[in-house]
């Protein structure tokens, strides 16, 4: 299976990392990658939110921001 190289920045960390992934991966697949639970965070690229179910694309530049909730 062909793999693609995308690139994460993690808001909670403040880190950049790299990742190759298979080319059919989606968000969701991401975020499992690196053990974050979507139901904390934003996913963006190229400043547009996208959704769990977006597929990725070579040289992506994804964003991971954490919500914050309170009252």
């Amino acid at each position: 299976m062909n793999k693609i190289n995308v690139s994460v920045f993690i808001d909670r960390e403040n880190k950049n990392k790299k990742l190759g992934l298979d080319s059919s991966s989606i968000v969701a697949d991401l975020l499992k990658e690196l053990k974050i639970n979507p139901v904390t965070v934003i996913v963006s690229r190229n400043n547009e939110l996208i959704l769990e179910d977006e597929k990725l694309k070579n040289n992506d530049e994804i964003r991971i921001l954490s919500v914050i909730s309170g009252g």
